[in-house]
Order: C-alpha cells, then structure tokens, then sequence
C-alpha cells in the first residue's frame, strides 16, 4: 500500500516562504511523476508542479519561477519550496505520486497566506 504524506504547510505573511515535504513509503523511482496539486476554496484542484522519476520538472505559470520542486532519493521524500507567497497561493495543497496505471494521493497541507 502506498502512502504519501505531506507536511510544512502554516500561516504566513505575504512575500515569505515555506517549504512542503512529501514523505512516500516507497522509493520515489518507482513513481513515473510526483506532483504537487493546489485547491483553494471554491475552485478546482490544478496541477501546481512535476517532477518526473529522469528529474525533469514543470510548473504552472502562476508559480514559474517562485516554486521549485526538487526531491531527495535517500529519503523517499519530494519537497516543495515555495518562495514569494502571495494570498492567492492559499490552499490545500496535495501530494500526487503517478505510477501507471494508478495515482496516489495525500491527504493534503493547509497553505494559508495572510498578514
């Protein structure tokens, strides 16, 4: 059984940082992309961040170049830092492990972004 969890969300200013962690029970190679997902209230889950198992990575628009998803093999573990936060980046945000044909998810990181 896979399981994926994240951690690091918070409260925090506009204009500051955090960093999610994403811990998988299985090593992270197995894994064909590991994704982090964003859902704010009212709106649709998008798609925020890849990383496919070469290491390649992609970013939506909104967060293209204050975002960097990056992962740690040893650990198992996919990290998301997110720098210059706006309120807009206020979310759950979800950890998405894509192993054909099957995905899996966390459960999921309260992202809040308010002075």
């Amino acid at each position: 059984q896979v399981q994926l969890v994240e951690s690091g969300g918070g409260l925090v200013q506009p204009g500051g940082s955090l960093r999610l962690s994403c811990a998988a029970s299985g090593t992270l190679f197995s894994f064909n992309t590991m994704n982090w997902h964003r859902q704010a209230p009212g709106s649709q889950r998008e798609l925020v961040a890849t990383i496919t198992s070469g290491g390649d990575t992609n970013y939506a628009d909104s967060v293209r170049g204050r975002f960097t998803i990056s992962r740690d093999g040893a650990k198992n573990t996919v990290y998301l830092q997110m720098n210059k936060l706006k309120p807009e980046d206020t979310a759950v945000y979800y950890c998405n492990g894509v192993r054909w044909p099957n995905n899996y998810w966390g459960l999921g990181t309260q992202v809040t972004v308010s002075s």
